[in-house]
This record gives C-alpha cells, sequence and structure tokens, in this order.
C-alpha cells in the first residue's frame, strides 16, 4: 500500500514537471506569425535595398537638374528614414544643401524638417528641437506646418520620458500637449493623423479610454500602411498596458513589431516592448529571442538610443533566463531521478509478468489448437449440413415433380384405357355380328394427330404448374427482341417445349426426339439456334435451365 502511494506521489510531481516545462502563452498564434515574418525578413530588406540601388542608380545618371536631384534625394531619405539612420542623416544634408542651391524657401524648410526628425529618432533631442526653432513658421503651408507642429510635440514627449524627472515631465508634456493642439488645429478630421496626434495627446494626458477610441478609428477606418500601423498598434497596445490590460497590449504590440518587419523598418521599438512584455508573463525563451532580434534591428539602424533602450531590458531578460534554465536544471534532475526509480519498478514489475506471460502463453497455445481443431470440425460440419441441405432442397423438388407427374400419368392411363375399353367393345360388337366393314371406320374415327396435341397441352399444364417462373426466368437469359412472349393457357411452342424437357431431367437427344416425334437433327438445330441467341455461353446455359427452381 505503501509503494502505491509513493508511486501516486511520483507520478504527481512528474506531471507538474511536466506542466512547468511545457507550459503554453495565451498569445501563440501571433508569436507564430512573428515568428514566420522573422524568418522572412531577409527577403523584406532585400526588396527595399533593390529600390533603394534603384534610386541611386537614376541619381547617378547625368544632366539631373537640381530640382530632379532633390526629388531623388528625397525617395531616398524616405526610404533610409526608419532603416539607417546614418544614410538618413547623410541625404538630410544633401536635401539641405541642393534646396541651398536652390534657394527656395518651401525646400530649405522641409530639408530641416527631415533632418529633425532624424535626429529625434536617434535620440538627440536638444539637437532636433534647435534645428526646428530654426525653421520660420510662419510663411510655411499648411502641410509643412503641420509637420512642424508634430516633430515638435513628439520632441518634447520623448524628452520627457527620457529625462524622468517629475517636474520636467510635467513641463515637457505640456509642451508637447501645446504643440500637438496647434497641429489638430490645422488637420482635417477625415485624415488619418488628426486621430493619431490626438490619440498620442490623450495618452500623454492620462486620458486612456479616449485615446483608444483615436487609435481604434485609425486602424479600423484609414486602413494604414505598414509603418502607420505599427505606430498607432504600438500606441494603442500603450494604453491598455496603462489600463493593466496586458493581454491586449501584448497581441497589438506583436501585430506592430509584425508590421516593422515587414516594412523593414529598424527604427522601431515594438519588438523590444514584446520581449519585455513577454518577460513579465515569464516567457523567457520567447522574450530572449525577440530582445535578441530587437538589438540586431537596433545595431543596423546605428542610433545610441535605441541600442540604449534595447540594452537596458537585454542583461534582465538573459539574467532572468538563466535562472529559469538552471531551476529548470534542478527540476529536470529531480525527474530524472524520479523516473530512474520507476524504470526500476518497472523492471522489477516486468520480470514477474514475463513469467507469469509465459506460462498464459503456453496455456494459451493449448487453447488455441483446441479452438483450431473446434474450428475445423465446425466448418467441416456446416460444409456437411450445407450439402445436405442442398440435396434435402432436390429431393424435395423431385419428390413433388414426381407426385405431381404420377398423378398425372394416372389420369392420362386412366383416360386411354377408357378409350381402348371404348373401342375394344364397339370392335367385339362389330365382329359378333361380323360387320367387318364398319370396323375400319371404328378404327379411322381415332385421330392420332389430336391425341398427341392433347398430350402435349396436358404435359405443358402440369409442367407450368410445376414450375411457374420458368418463362420468365428462361427470357431473362435474352436480349427483349429475342424474348418468348407466353400469354395464359397458351401452349409452350417447340424451343421451350424442348428445354422444359431437359428441366424435367431428360437430356437425351434421341428421347425428347422420340417424345415429340421429330428428327434428332431437328431437336439438335432448335437447341443450337435457341443457345446462340442466348446473352450466356453455351457451356453455361443448361446448367442455368436446371436452376429455375419448382413452384
Amino acid at each position: 500500500m505503501k509503494l502505491r502511494y509513493f508511486m501516486m506521489a511520483c507520478l504527481f510531481l512528474m506531471n507538474a514537471q511536466q506542466k512547468a516545462l511545457f507550459a503554453k502563452s495565451n498569445n501563440d498564434k501571433l508569436i507564430a506569425e512573428l515568428n514566420e515574418a522573422i524568418q522572412h525578413k531577409e527577403l523584406y530588406i532585400k526588396k527595399k535595398l533593390a529600390d533603394i540601388e534603384q534610386l541611386k542608380w537614376t541619381l547617378q545618371q547625368g544632366g539631373l537638374t537640381l530640382e530632379q536631384q532633390f526629388q531623388l534625394n528625397d525617395k531616398l531619405y524616405s526610404e533610409y528614414k526608419t532603416f539607417q539612420y546614418d544614410a538618413a542623416f547623410t541625404y538630410a544634408l544633401k536635401l539641405q544643401e541642393i534646396a541651398q542651391k536652390l534657394k527656395d524657401p518651401l525646400k530649405i524648410n522641409y530639408a530641416k524638417l527631415q533632418l529633425s526628425f532624424t535626429l529625434l529618432s536617434s535620440g538627440m533631442y536638444k539637437e532636433s528641437i534647435d534645428s526646428l526653432n530654426s525653421i520660420k513658421v510662419k510663411g510655411l503651408p499648411n502641410h509643412l506646418r503641420t509637420e512642424y507642429y508634430v516633430l515638435m510635440s513628439r520632441s518634447f514627449y520623448e524628452l520627457a520620458a527620457y529625462n524622468g524627472d517629475p517636474y520636467y515631465l510635467d513641463l515637457y508634456n505640456k509642451k508637447g500637449n501645446m504643440y500637438s493642439d496647434s497641429a489638430i488645429a490645422l488637420m482635417s478630421n477625415k485624415d488619418l493623423q488628426y486621430y493619431f496626434v490626438k490619440g498620442i495627446k490623450e495618452l500623454k494626458e492620462r486620458k486612456f479610454e479616449e485615446a483608444k477610441v483615436n487609435f481604434k478609428l485609425v486602424l479600423e477606418k484609414f486602413h494604414p500602411n505598414y509603418r502607420e500601423f505599427a505606430m498607432t498598434a504600438s500606441s494603442l497596445a500603450s494604453a491598455y498596458i496603462e489600463s493593466e490590460e496586458k493581454e491586449i497590449a501584448t497581441d497589438l504590440m506583436i501585430q506592430a513589431a509584425i508590421a516593422d518587419i515587414k516594412s523593414s523598418t529598424k527604427e522601431g521599438v515594438a519588438l523590444a516592448y514584446v520581449a519585455d512584455l513577454l518577460y513579465h508573463q515569464k516567457h523567457d525563451e520567447k522574450a530572449y529571442l525577440f530582445i535578441k532580434e530587437a538589438l540586431n534591428d537596433a545595431n543596423f539602424y546605428g542610433a545610441k538610443l535605441r541600442l540604449k533602450h534595447v540594452s537596458g531590458i537585454l542583461p534582465i531578460i538573459e539574467g532572468n533566463r538563466l535562472s529559469t534554465v538552471e531551476g529548470q536544471k534542478n527540476r529536470l534532475f529531480t525527474f530524472t531521478l524520479v523516473v530512474s526509480f520507476l524504470s526500476l519498478l518497472v523492471i522489477i514489475f516486468a520480470f514477474i509478468i514475463f513469467k507469469q506471460l509465459k506460462q498464459l502463453k503456453l496455456a494459451g497455445k493449448k487453447v488455441t489448437e483446441a479452438n483450431h481443431k473446434l474450428q475445423e470440425a465446425n466448418d467441416r460440419l456446416q460444409e456437411t449440413n450445407e450439402i445436405l441441405q442442398a440435396t434435402n432442397n432436390e429431393l424435395l423438388e423431385a419428390n413433388k415433380i414426381k407426385e405431381e407427374y404420377i398423378g398425372y400419368s394416372f389420369n392420362m392411363y386412366s383416360d386411354y384405357l377408357d378409350k381402348i375399353e371404348k373401342i375394344k367393345k364397339n370392335i367385339e360388337k362389330k365382329l359378333a355380328i361380323k360387320n367387318f366393314d364398319s370396323i375400319g371406320q371404328v378404327l379411322d374415327s381415332i385421330n392420332m394427330k389430336k391425341e398427341r396435341e392433347a398430350l402435349y397441352l396436358s404435359f405443358d399444364k402440369i409442367f407450368i404448374k410445376l414450375f411457374p417462373n420458368f418463362v420468365p426466368a428462361f427470357n431473362s437469359f435474352f436480349k427483349e427482341e429475342d424474348k418468348y412472349p407466353l400469354q395464359a393457357d397458351q401452349p409452350l411452342d417447340l424451343d421451350l417445349r424442348i428445354f422444359a424437357l431437359i428441366r424435367i431431367g431428360i437430356s437425351d437427344h434421341e428421347q425428347i426426339a422420340r417424345i415429340l416425334e421429330y428428327s434428332v437433327r431437328t431437336i439438335y438445330n432448335h437447341k443450337t439456334k435457341v443457345k446462340s441467341k442466348s446473352l450466356l455461353s453455351n457451356e453455361a446455359f443448361e446448367s442455368k435451365i436446371m436452376e429455375i427452381r419448382a413452384f
């Protein structure tokens, strides 16, 4: 009994170990999609690099105007702005250089805005704000003024988050809100950016439910591209994190990370946040894989701030992962001990069971042999019973046919005896009075043809009575046009009568010819003609005739 309880405890411990080792995340489906996107990352990057190379090739062609050079450098800047910091910075400076040569104030300010974005993305907040302050806002068209205010608000929001001091946090967020209001005032409520900027402002004001509404509008109404989707989904995830809805936040952040990968965005932080969220949900292995991937992206982008942000998360996840691995090793060691002990018990019980099985096998072999012999005897008995049953059926049929034909024969013989007796008496009378001439008349009164036809009709009636299904069964052996129509009380024709005689056992051609008063050749020809029209082979035809049952 003690051994039984000990084994139950061991099994419980093994089950607990398995649950701890193989626990699954609720986000498995999205994580699988993220892993798939990471596996295809190089394909997305390859496409982006191909587009960049095409633009560079076009730029290297001679005869381009300054305006065309500006447009191509702007496109190259757009390709690099979230992809590689150094290249984006270089092309932003080229934009400024070409804009100065063109002496176009709008292009000069546009180039400064692009440089400010790049500086901001790299974490150079002071330089970004200085660059923005050098822009003369007055006189700018609405779309550039909007971009200016959005960059200003973002600069102060990120500066507040980076600084962390409560005093400056509040101060910078207020400035960010002020610039957000200025941007919103210039936007149309039919534009995606209108709801995105409103959502960011409400997020900073800790109006999380209002922020969620605006971010959801962007995702559901405006069909954003990958970059817009990633920014909106990650911002919406931040709102859910603040309202303690971590499961939904994780789903959204994973989707943002997938969008970043598909757009080859290296400047994004969604993947790092995914790793952080999964780490706090105790999914250390997944968190470690994703933070390593985020670190690769940060290194590729080349901005110190992004690298610092990821590097701050990596040691925490890696340290916890090492602790988890050590714990798993200890649990695995315990698990191994338990399994070893149980294996020993299994070996002991297996030896005992083996001996029992060996004895049972010997007994089973004897029982099996006896069963085989019994089965063979049963099979032979079954075969014998089937043969006897078939023989009994044939005997019953034969007896019935004999009974009918004996009755029929007695009636026929009785009729013929009566007729012979009448003829005998008639002839005796004629002889008695010596009226020899009238004896010939008596004999002439006997019509043998009619007598024979009467005999055939009598045979037909008794045969159809014994074999009511004979004609339909016989006709089933022929095509429709070759069948033998037979109405009620109609005599059998010669072909049917030949095979009727065969069915009752008269198969000799001479005997059939004698009964029907035809030559043997005629009987043979009729049989051959019937068989040639049949759907059956000649060999099978007569055996099928014999299978037609009586009654």
